[in-house]
């Protein structure tokens, strides 16, 4: 699934977005393109629970 993510900014935020979803799916794969504030993740968790678990992080799904 391919989310917007407009707070990303830097390594560190890559860092935190990817321990959120890491917290739901161990297993999941994440790739994050800092530029275009795009965050791509391949899961078998539900679209909701991972927009969910990014915005925990205090990272907004738009």
């Amino acid at each position: 699934m391919q989310l917007q993510v407009p707070k990303i900014a830097c390594a560190s935020c890559v860092e935190t977005v990817t321990k959120a979803v890491h917290s739901l799916d161990p297993n999941a794969r994440i790739d994050v393109d800092i530029k275009n504030k795009i965050v791509n993740v391949e899961t078998q968790k539900p679209e909701t629970a991972v927009r969910e678990a990014i915005a925990s992080a205090g990272y907004p799904v738009v």
